[in-house]
C-alpha cells in the first residue's frame, strides 16, 4: 500500500483506519546513528525539547473515503531527523486539527510560542499522533484533537458540536486531518479565555491566539498548509 492518496486536494472522510503497529519503523532502525548525532545539535539550540513518542506513518492510501494505514512509535529525536529527510525515507507524518469556529463563524487558531519547533507559526491548536490517542491499536483522531485543544489552550471541546466528517489534505509536508468544532461565544470571547489560560501557564506552549475572519484574513507566520483549510471553511458550509 506504501502511500496511494491524492495530494493538495482536500478529500472527504467518513472512516479513518490507522492502526499502531507494534515494530519499529524501518527508518528509525536505519538511522540510529544519525538519530542520535542530530538530536544532539537540535537539543544544543533549543534545550527546552523533549525527547518523547510520536508516531510516523509506514502506510497511508486513500479508498472509498476512507483512510486506511499503519504507523509506528518513535522517539521524538527520531522525527526531528525524518524532518530533514523525509524525502525517499519510507515514512510520513499525519497530524490533526480541530477547525475551531466561533459562534461568529470566525476561526480561532494559535500562534505557537518562542521555545517550541515552530516557534511563531500560526494554525490550529494541535500536537502529533502519540500512543495515548490509540484505542485497541486504532487511532482515536477527535481523542487527540480534543486532546491537544485542552493541553495548549484550555478549551474543553467534549460536548461542542462537530462537523458531520472529517476531511484531509495531503502535501509533501504530511497530512492533516481536520474536522470543524463549533464553540460557544464570539472569536473575541474564545480568545480572551484562551489569552487567560496561557497567563496562568508557566511555560506555556502557545504564544496566543489568532482570530481569522474571512478568507483573505491571513496573519503573518501562517502554516502552508493552513490556507487551503481556511478558504475551505468560509466557502463551505456545516
Amino acid at each position: 500500500m506504501s502511500f496511494d492518496l491524492p495530494r493538495n486536494v482536500i478529500l472527504p472522510v467518513d472512516a479513518i483506519d490507522v492502526r499502531l503497529d507494534a515494530g519499529p519503523h524501518p527508518f528509525a532502525l536505519d538511522n540510529v546513528e544519525a538519530i542520535t548525532e542530530n538530536w544532539q545539535s537540535e537539543i544544543a539550540a533549543n534545550p527546552a525539547l523533549f525527547d518523547g513518542t510520536v508516531v510516523l506513518l509506514s502506510e497511508l492510501a486513500y479508498r472509498d473515503r476512507r483512510l486506511i494505514g499503519r504507523c509506528h512509535a518513535v522517539n521524538y529525536s527520531a522525527f526531528m531527523l525524518w524532518r530533514k529527510r523525509r524525502e525517499n525515507s519510507g515514512a510520513e507524518h499525519a497530524y490533526a486539527h480541530a477547525v475551531l469556529v466561533a459562534a461568529d463563524n470566525a476561526l480561532v487558531a494559535i500562534r505557537m510560542g518562542p521555545r517550541t519547533v515552530n516557534a511563531g507559526r500560526v494554525y490550529f491548536a494541535a500536537g502529533s499522533f502519540e500512543p495515548i490517542d490509540f484505542r485497541d491499536g486504532l487511532v482515536d483522531v477527535d481523542f487527540n484533537m480534543i486532546r491537544e485543544v485542552r493541553e495548549e489552550t484550555g478549551l474543553d471541546l467534549s460536548n461542542a458540536r462537530r462537523g458531520v466528517r472529517w476531511h484531509a489534505l495531503s502535501t509533501s509536508s504530511g497530512t492533516v486531518i481536520f474536522r470543524r468544532y463549533h464553540a460557544d461565544g464570539s472569536a473575541d470571547e474564545i480568545a480572551r479565555r484562551i489569552s487567560a489560560f496561557v497567563a496562568t501557564e508557566a511555560d506555556p506552549e502557545i504564544e496566543g491566539p489568532v482570530i481569522i475572519r474571512h478568507a483573505g484574513d491571513l496573519p503573518d507566520g501562517l502554516s502552508p498548509h493552513m490556507k487551503p483549510l481556511i478558504e475551505w471553511h468560509f466557502s463551505n458550509e456545516g
